[in-house]
């Protein structure tokens, strides 16, 4: 018996014994037409034409032709009437037929009578019947006697019979025996549809495990939630819906608890299949990967599901999403669910949501918990709660447990703390990473830090980076610096923002100025303002300070650091904004320069309150500058008190200068405190005098 991926062949397709040449055309198209297909015939002249070939046949082997008892007996043997079949076939092994032989074994298994079949099958094997060699091979794998299995197979191979290949390529994958692969390259090779899917499936494993190799860190902005426990789940990670569960507890560091729950609800693996790659080092990891995709495309075309479903993550990854969708949707009809989920999504990217609601409820009510997932996500954007509950319960009695924890989030964004903690606590026992880390992050706030460590341990040593990150909060604000700065660099290294900042603010304490410019420009370059500022603080004290630039001569282009001053200062950095203004007036650009003041000192900063009224004096705006200055120096700005007192003393209101005076010596600092005191002294003896 010969198994072709999910099909099963009965025929023997190969040479026949011929006694008469003018038989010889007639028998090698019957065998072609036999070992083509199982499909039944469709067209009625196809049958016609069937039915003179079986009328033609019977005929010469009634006269004792050979080859077309073998045919016959084959043609008997594939409409299933085995009584009629096997007196031809009988016959033709007689006369040293070895189509007939195999065939017979065919038969005889068929009957029940597998070690008769053997025998045959033994028989046609030795006059060198390679379907006779594979189908023997099978008989002693399934009998377990593996040796002889891989003799028989590996004579079948070796003489080009894709379903032997295929087998012996089974058999040795299944001992981890290397030669594995070429068997399955010399099957799929001929069209084996399994085969070319196998061996797609190892050459993507091995372009991963050649990207993670060479691969370093891959450093991202943000920190969602990831697939339970670190492993894969059935499809995307933390970006559908905007769940978020409002939690920030701030440490004494500076330094933003992460909850890992500000993405959105968590469905699993990332895209597809899970088929990516996980980094980008790796020269032959491109290379591997393209070919795998020219092999799914080959099981794909023959209406292999499961290769359809792969390409189609391939594709995507690469940006091909149109091809992806059209892979997806063939695979998808086919009654796959994962492609189906996959499809959901692509629409969803694409803006048709209703669409993709189409395919996530396809694939859901097939029982995929990664769509159930995504419809949940769907509803609660909508604000349709009681809906969205539903459909991540469904996900979790599908066995997906990112469903309790999304119902965690749910209950978490409803203020239902208690529901949203058990529901945490149910999917971190599951060991749901990121739930672990919520459920930590809930305890912290319920000022229960004895309880949330060994969650947040768990959670870290699961791989969660937001878990990392907060330990190292957790321990600095304990004082224990050393163990915090252990799991900050822990988290950095897995490309943590908030992590890199706070261990380049570490090394800058210990004066490692090295290790802190790299760490600082890893979180300045994933987003971070307050890293970008510290970034460019640190090379602007490695520069000596510009002179004036001759007259005439152009100012020149703008430092790195100017440029890292101006990233923080576009994304709110009020210090950022105070000092690119500085620049700016520093290069005569007052304009810019007052730009930025005021964005700052709209923002609270008194030092761009006062640096804008010192600008808004000099263009004749007192009154303006006196408000900014007054804002300044009620924040605290001593030299801003200094100004409103010398204006008053300027416009003769002598007890209000005293006032600005007083509260300068109070705010400082010793400079502006000795200019102030004076002053308020010779105010003092106008008043008086």
């Amino acid at each position: 018996m010969e198994i072709m991926g999910d099909r099963t062949t009965l025929l023997e397709t190969g040479r026949f014994v011929q006694r008469h040449a003018a038989g010889a055309a007639d028998a090698a198209s019957a065998a072609d037409s036999l070992g083509a297909t199982s499909a039944p015939l469709t067209s009625g002249v196809e049958e016609t034409a069937d039915a003179e070939t079986e009328a033609r046949h019977r005929r010469a082997a009634d006269t004792g032709d050979v080859a077309s008892m073998s045919v016959l007996g084959a043609l008997l043997l594939r409409r299933g009437d085995l009584d009629g079949a096997e007196p031809y076939l009988r016959s033709a092994t007689a006369e040293g037929d070895r189509a007939a032989a195999n065939n017979l074994g065919v038969l005889l298994h068929q009957r029940g009578y597998p070690d008769e079949a053997a025998g045959w099958w033994r028989i046609a094997a030795v006059a060198g019947s390679a379907a006779a060699a594979h189908a023997l091979g099978r008989h002693h794998r399934e009998l377990g006697d593996e040796p002889a299995a891989e003799y028989w197979l590996r004579q079948s191979a070796e003489q080009g019979h894709a379903l032997g290949a295929y087998a012996l390529a089974d058999l040795l994958e299944h001992r981890s025996d290397v030669g594995a692969e070429r068997w399955l390259r010399a099957a799929a090779e001929q069209g084996h549809r399994e085969a070319a899917y196998r061996l797609a499936r190892t050459l993507e494993r091995r372009a991963r495990e050649t990207g993670r190799a060479g691969a370093g860190p891959v450093h991202r902005r943000g920190t969602g939630p990831t697939a339970p426990g670190g492993g894969t789940g059935s499809h995307r990670t933390g970006r559908i819906g905007a769940h978020r569960d409002g939690t920030g507890t701030r440490m004494n560091t500076g330094a933003r608890m992460s909850t890992g729950t500000g993405t959105g609800p968590s469905t699993g693996l990332s895209r597809g299949t899970g088929t990516g790659m996980d980094g980008a080092g790796g020269a032959d990891a491109p290379v591997l990967l393209a070919e795998a995709a020219q092999w799914y495309r080959q099981a794909a075309a023959r209406g292999h599901r499961r290769a359809a479903l792969h390409l189609g993550a391939i594709l995507e990854k690469r940006g091909e999403l149109k091809e992806a969708g059209r892979w997806y949707l063939t695979s998808a009809r086919d009654g796959d669910a994962r492609a189906a989920c996959a499809l959901g999504f692509l629409l969803r990217d694409a803006g048709d949501e209703e669409s993709a609601a189409i395919w996530w409820l396809r694939a859901a009510q097939e029982g995929n918990g990664n769509a159930a997932n995504a419809l949940g996500a769907l509803h609660a954007a909508r604000g349709e709660q009681q809906t969205a509950e539903r459909w991540y319960r469904a996900a979790m009695d599908a066995g997906d447990v990112n469903g309790a924890y999304n119902l965690g989030l749910l209950c978490a964004a409803q203020d239902r703390t208690v529901q949203a903690e058990q529901w945490y606590r149910r999917a971190a026992y599951a060991g749901h990473r990121e739930a672990a880390n919520a459920l930590a992050v809930l305890l912290l706030q319920a000022d229960d830090p004895t309880g949330a460590e060994p969650w947040f341990s768990k959670a870290a040593e699961a791989g969660s980076v937001d878990a990392a990150f907060n330990l190292g909060i957790l321990f600095a604000g304990r004082d224990e610096d050393r163990t915090a700065l252990r799991w900050y660099e822990r988290a950095a290294a897995a490309g943590h923002t908030e992590a890199a900042l706070q261990v380049g603010i570490a090394c800058l304490r210990d004066g490692d100025e090295r290790s802190a410019e790299r760490h600082l420009r890893c979180a300045a370059g994933g987003g971070s303002a307050e890293a970008a500022f510290r970034l460019a603080t640190l090379l602007d004290s490695r520069q000596p300070p510009p002179g004036p630039p001759a007259l005439g001569e152009p100012y020149g282009l703008k430092s790195e650091c100017e440029q890292w001053y101006e990233r923080a200062a576009e994304q709110g950095h009020r210090r950022a904004q105070v000092r690119v203004g500085m620049l700016a007036a520093a290069r005569g650009d007052i304009g810019d320069a007052a730009r930025w003041y005021r964005e700052a000192a709209e923002a609270g900063s008194r030092n761009g309150a006062f640096n804008l009224g010192l600008l808004l004096v000099r263009e004749g705006g007192e009154r303006e500058a006196a408000l900014w200055w007054t804002r300044a120096a009620q924040a605290g700005h001593g030299r801003a008190a200094l100004r409103l007192a010398l204006l008053a003393a300027r416009r003769g209101e002598l007890t209000e200068g005293q006032r600005w005076c007083a509260r300068a010596v109070e705010l400082g600092p010793a400079e502006v405190a000795e200019r102030a005191a004076r002053l308020r002294e010779a105010l003092h003896q106008e008043l008086t005098a």
